[in-house]
């Protein structure tokens, strides 16, 4: 491994009702990189999750406000680190992966590891939950012009900058999309490595509601699209208005041309009205534009407060293309 002792890793390990998995979580992570603080995050549990955690050797510490994406603001914000893990408590992913998922951290400099789920048994995905996962793939990849394998993966491997530079607005488990859009708005350089995945143990019960949390992630990915790609969200939504307009304008256009006179009026001003707000919308796509870019370069700036990763011998590593 390219990492020393000295160097501060720490795993976050967010948990709500998970004492039949998160012993041997924390055991395994301990086992996988022995010198790395584990902090569980309890997030309002009622079963004995926080007692099993203490007893297996993690620093316990509690977020009251339900949700993953609360729990991940709290802990980016109060956890101080030079890499930073991310793992569900539910024991689904192979913690003997985690060291090669430093190292191509360190190896690159990367900001942003990201463990692309290889099922390892059967029953590891929830009907649906694999095709769901493609699908949101093949949107963001699209829109946001950067490839993503696994953009719902809980399992990954931070720097110190990209922890401190990233927001995290989301409440719940959209909190996976926000991630994976924050590093291709902010453009890190970051790569994808094939991590292990299993089915749940017996008896837990897994947290994901398939369509609601479905419907969350893509909300969230609309109003991603609206804060960080304003000129295509309102260029499409103004042409869109623009086509109705002149759909609704060109008969009474004929009509005009024909006969001199304007009898569908109504018609008139609804076509005139609607191409003013389309108009309006891609005005409203160009300032968002600016403010966009402003926005990225204070992002930016902030970013390059921090050092990259350290490597073995205790110096940045050589830069490596994006």
């Amino acid at each position: 491994m390219p990492y020393t002792p000295a160097l501060r890793i720490a795993a976050i390990v967010p948990c709500h009702n998970e004492e039949l998995a998160i012993e041997k979580v924390v055991t395994d992570l301990r086992a996988a990189v022995p010198d790395m603080a584990i902090y569980v995050y309890d997030n309002a549990s009622t079963d004995r999750t926080v007692e099993v955690a203490t007893s297996a050797g993690a620093i316990v510490r509690h977020e009251k406000t339900k949700g993953k994406g609360n729990v991940v603001r709290r802990a980016f914000a109060d956890v101080d680190a030079d890499v930073y893990v991310l793992i569900d408590g539910d024991d689904t992913y192979a913690t003997a992966d985690l060291p090669q998922m430093i190292d191509a951290l360190l190896e690159g400099p990367f900001d942003h590891v990201l463990g692309v789920r290889r099922e390892t048994g059967a029953g590891a995905y929830r009907p649906g939950h694999e095709l769901g996962n493609r699908g949101f793939n093949w949107f963001v990849s699209g829109v946001f012009g950067s490839s993503v394998s696994d953009m719902l993966s809980g399992y990954r491997v931070f720097s110190r900058r990209f922890v401190k530079s990233f927001p995290a607005l989301s409440r719940e488990f959209e909190i996976e999309t926000e991630l994976t859009v924050h590093a291709m708005s902010l453009r890190v350089p970051q790569v994808e490595v094939p991590v292990g995945f299993k089915d749940r143990p017996a008896g837990s019960e897994s947290k994901l509601r398939t369509y609601h949390d479905g419907f969350r992630i893509l909300s969230l990915i609309i109003g991603l699209i609206r804060h960080e790609r304003p000129m295509m969200f309102y260029g499409i939504a103004g042409g869109l208005l623009a086509v109705i307009g002149i759909l609704l304008g060109i008969p009474v256009v004929v009509d005009f041309v024909d006969t001199g006179l304007v009898p569908r009026l109504p018609t008139a001003i609804l076509a005139v009205g609607i191409m003013i707000v389309a108009f309006l919308s891609w005005v409203i796509g160009l300032i968002l534009d600016g403010v966009l870019k402003a926005r990225r370069e204070l992002s930016r700036l902030n970013y390059l407060q921090y050092d990259a990763p350290i490597s073995a011998d205790g110096r940045a590593s050589a830069p490596h293309d994006a």
